[in-house]
């Protein structure tokens, strides 16, 4: 069990002991008693001591179920091996670790964007300022990046998340033209570390969609 929680536990991201720690809790089978280091890219990384039982039949004592407890440390830094041996320790005193549920992030204003950004009719111009004005006046989460260009008679809007590097990150996308206002969350594909899909270039010129 040990060995699985390290396997569940094991990649690349950088993560915080308290994320690591909050992974790990989650794991059925094992109990975490202590967390340490700061994060998994510090150092030597992040040390998990969890806990875990095993039970066997003693034939010889007319069957008497026997279950011993056993702790392990489980490394967690870039520089663990895949399937390393968790170490043998003593157990921590004292009860299990608990840990909050991670912050929620923030919602994208996806129904608020397509009400209220401007709607222009063919032939008319774009106002950048009106646009931005818009957004302002949406009142936004601070952990969500605004990123506002105009080009060629049409304005994009980029709303985004920091993402982890690893994972695929929460964007929107819009564009306002004479004649149509669009609103959408490229795909997923797009969103990925590498890609350009959460860009206001690819809000002015949206890449096609994966096959």
């Amino acid at each position: 069990m040990a060995r699985k929680a390290g396997e569940r536990l094991y990649g690349q991201r950088p993560r915080t002991a308290e994320e690591v720690g909050r992974s790990a809790s989650g794991i059925d089978g094992v109990e975490v008693l202590r967390v340490t280091g700061t994060s998994t890219h510090n150092g030597d990384g992040i040390d998990v001591v969890v806990r875990t039982s095993g039970s066997a039949y003693n034939r010889w004592l007319d069957a008497e179920e026997v279950t011993v407890q056993r702790c392990f440390a489980v490394r967690v830094s870039p520089k663990s091996e895949w399937r390393e041996d968790p170490r043998d320790v003593d157990c921590p005193d004292g009860p299990p670790l608990t840990f909050a549920p991670p912050p929620e992030p923030p919602r994208l204003p996806y129904e608020e964007l397509q009400v209220k950004l401007p709607r222009v009719p063919e032939g008319d111009r774009v106002d950048e300022a009106e646009v931005r004005r818009t957004l302002a006046a949406l009142d936004l989460d601070p952990a969500i990046r605004t990123e506002v260009k105009a080009d060629d008679g049409r304005v994009g809007v980029l709303l985004s998340v920091k993402g982890n590097g690893f994972d695929a990150q929460d964007c929107l996308l819009a564009r306002v033209s004479p004649g149509a206002t669009e609103v959408w969350v490229p795909p997923q594909i797009q969103r990925m570390p590498g890609e350009s899909g959460c860009t206001v270039g690819n809000a002015l010129d949206p890449a096609p969609p994966p096959h």
